[in-house]
């Protein structure tokens, strides 16, 4: 398909759907909760556990994410990693040559990898809706009150 990926349903509903476009009544609508895996990297389950209960909440993490959401949280540890070994040794390295003179300024490969995760990260968060610029479209009403999205599917489930 080409042009702009489109944006899921739950999130326009979430915007409070700007664009007044028709919304996709058809689009499905995964359940279930995903646990977080028990071979992810320590750091990586952290995250999980930070983040994955307010996306469930927003209705943006179901067992079809579980993968992008491993994703975004294994590139978070390994980004966390790198950064702390480029803490530790500094960002770049010279070689001595036989005289004992800095021959080549090289950076470590972590630097390079750091990169990579961020933009790892950065793609899966912008698919989860959750980076500043996304989060900042997003407008949630009195926390006490069903969501739309919720008394939409509230609705639609008491239709059957």
């Amino acid at each position: 398909m080409k042009g702009r990926k489109p944006k899921p349903t739950n999130l326009k509903v979430l915007n409070g759907n700007p664009g007044k476009r028709p919304l996709n009544q058809n689009e499905p609508k995964p359940k279930g909760r995903p646990r977080c895996p028990s071979w992810l990297h320590d750091d990586a389950k952290k995250e999980w556990k930070r983040l994955a209960p307010e996306l469930e909440r927003l209705g943006l993490l179901t067992m079809v994410d579980m993968a992008a959401f491993v994703g975004y949280c294994e590139s978070y540890a390994l980004y966390k990693d790198c950064i702390e070994y480029i803490h530790a040794h500094g960002s770049s390295y010279t070689i001595e040559d036989e005289a004992g003179n800095p021959k080549a300024f090289r950076s470590y490969p972590q630097v390079g990898q750091a990169n990579q995760h961020l933009i790892n990260i950065r793609s899966f968060a912008s698919e989860f809706g959750f980076t500043p610029s996304s989060r900042g479209r997003i407008e949630i009403g009195n926390q006490d009150e069903l969501s739309p999205m919720e008394a939409y599917l509230k609705r639609k489930q008491s239709e059957r």
